[in-house]
């Protein structure tokens, strides 16, 4: 029991030290951590206190240059305001000495009117005294000499006249050619046809390389054949499948092509088939050349054409003229003398109908004689034509003298077709003119029959008529066809000269 009784003030006196001591301890702690708090917000003041210092320095520092950036811009302006004020000083200076120059020039320029003032008065009264004295010496009233300056002046006005209607015809034609140059831009501007270059060689594609040994032939009889009948040279080289067909006339050469290709898909090449093939194929080049003079005619809008014009004008389909197509080259002149008509005034059947026809006698100047102009023109008139348009025709190379601005217009358009980028190409015109002269010197001898230049002229082969020239006669043929050639022709390396005989004898069965 005892024990019991002390035990409860021990535990009393227990709790109230434990008590004691926890609030010492607590009390210590809040003390510390005040104290930490106390020195943190210290450090915080510190740094507070630096970060305002410097960013007062940085104002300070900012603040200088921003007045310092200032003062140089107050310095720059007053510097460009002195200057403007400098300059503006020296334009009134300028000023003010031009002023004084205008004020002497005027005070000059009144100085001399006062001076021509007297001047013309002194000129007055001498002219008076010159018409007093005039009128005494030549014994003339004033009316009498009023006459006679009255004609001096009609005649000065007369020549006055004539000098301005000559600047005026200059100052016309001026404006006339800006006229015609803006006419015929417009009408090349809307003819823009397509041009094909025309080319000596025309290749032909074999099915296979077994049908060259065919187209020569048994010791070449069927290629000689084919040359003699077509005056196409057939060039068999190492091309792979193909042959080339050599003349400088497109007519033959399309005709050679056409027979060819025909007598390789018949199979059958023998001399007889080939003349039988090329002889109908001659016939079809004639329908097709038909066929081309009516699309062109049609094209150019141009009727009441004259079947032998229209087939004429086809023929120019296979000729060229310095390695223009003739037949593309009239249509295009037919196209733009029509809009040059149209935009001149004057008649546009004409016009086109005459640049058509321009060149058809290119189509037959190989059997007659003399300027293509006039053939086509006696061509025309013969047909049909109207006598403007034969005119016309005539006059495209001044052949005739041109009458008419029709006549005009088709040398333009012929000149402008002609004249073109990319129209011609003068190289092949010489080519083909020295071919041509190959042949006429050749035809020239008596008992030829016909004349082909091929291999590009370095040979010409020679048709005698078998009844006409014996073997030995074409010996010398051959010699005086080359001496001929040597004499008048001027040419590279040299030409062979063949002369071929043939005696055909013909029978029939019956």
């Amino acid at each position: 029991m005892l024990e019991a009784f002390w035990a409860v003030p021990a535990l009393i006196i227990g709790l109230a030290a434990g008590a004691g001591l926890g609030i010492y301890w607590a009390n210590t702690s809040t003390n510390s951590r005040f104290q930490q708090k106390e020195t943190e917000s210290r450090l915080l003041l510190e740094e507070a206190r630096s970060e305002q210092k410097e960013l007062l320095l940085q104002a300070k520092d900012e603040a200088l240059r921003m007045r310092n950036e200032v003062e140089a811009q107050l310095k720059e302006a007053r510097q460009t305001l002195h200057k403007q004020e400098e300059r503006l000083q020296r334009k009134e200076e300028n000023l003010d000495r031009k002023l004084e120059g205008s004020e002497r020039r005027e005070r000059q320029v009144q100085s001399r009117e006062r001076h021509i003032d007297q001047l013309y008065q002194e000129a007055e009264r001498l002219r008076n005294q010159q018409m007093q004295e005039l009128e005494r010496i030549s014994a003339l009233n004033r009316d009498e000499a009023r006459t006679i300056i009255l004609a001096q002046v009609e005649r000065e006005a007369r020549d006055d006249a004539a000098r301005r209607i000559r600047e005026i015809e200059v100052a016309t034609r001026e404006e006339s050619e800006k006229i015609a140059r803006k006419i015929i831009g417009l009408a090349i501007q809307r003819c823009a046809p397509d041009y094909v270059a025309e080319i000596t060689v025309t290749t032909v594609n074999l099915p296979s390389e077994e049908l060259k040994g065919r187209i020569i032939g048994r010791e070449g009889r069927n290629i000689r054949a084919f040359e003699q009948i077509t005056g196409v040279d057939i060039i068999v080289d190492d091309t792979p499948e193909a042959v080339t067909l050599s003349c400088h006339d497109p007519v033959r050469r399309e005709v050679a092509r056409v027979s060819l290709t025909k007598l390789l898909k018949d199979g059958r090449i023998h001399p007889s088939r080939i003349e039988e093939v090329v002889l109908k194929t001659q016939a079809e080049i004639e329908q097709i050349m038909r066929e081309e003079g009516e699309r062109v005619a049609y094209e150019a809008n141009v009727q009441g054409l004259h079947p032998d014009l229209v087939k004429l004008l086809g023929r120019l389909k296979y000729r060229t003229s310095y390695g223009q197509n003739v037949l593309q080259h009239s249509l295009e002149c037919s196209l733009l003398a029509a809009h040059m008509a149209a935009e001149l005034g004057v008649n546009i059947n004409v016009a086109k109908t005459a640049a058509l026809l321009h060149d058809i006698g290119k189509a037959v100047d190989h059997e007659v004689q003399g300027p293509h102009a006039l053939i086509g023109a006696d061509i025309a008139r013969r047909l049909g034509r109207s006598p403007a348009i034969v005119h016309a025709i005539a006059a495209h190379h001044n052949d005739e003298e041109p009458q008419t601005v029709e006549s005009f217009l088709v040398q333009a358009v012929d000149a402008i077709s002609g004249a073109r980028p990319g129209a011609r190409r003068e190289t092949l015109d010489l080519y083909i003119k020295r071919l041509e002269a190959l042949e006429t010197v050749a035809i020239s001898f008596t008992g030829v029959q016909r004349a082909f230049a091929v291999q590009a002229g370095r040979e010409v082969r020679v048709l005698v008529q078998p009844d006409s020239i014996d073997d030995l006669a074409s010996i010398h043929l051959a010699r005086d066809v080359a001496k001929k050639i040597e004499e008048s022709l001027q040419y590279p390396g040299q030409i062979k000269v063949t002369v071929i005989r043939e005696t055909r004898a013909v029978d029939y069965a019956r």
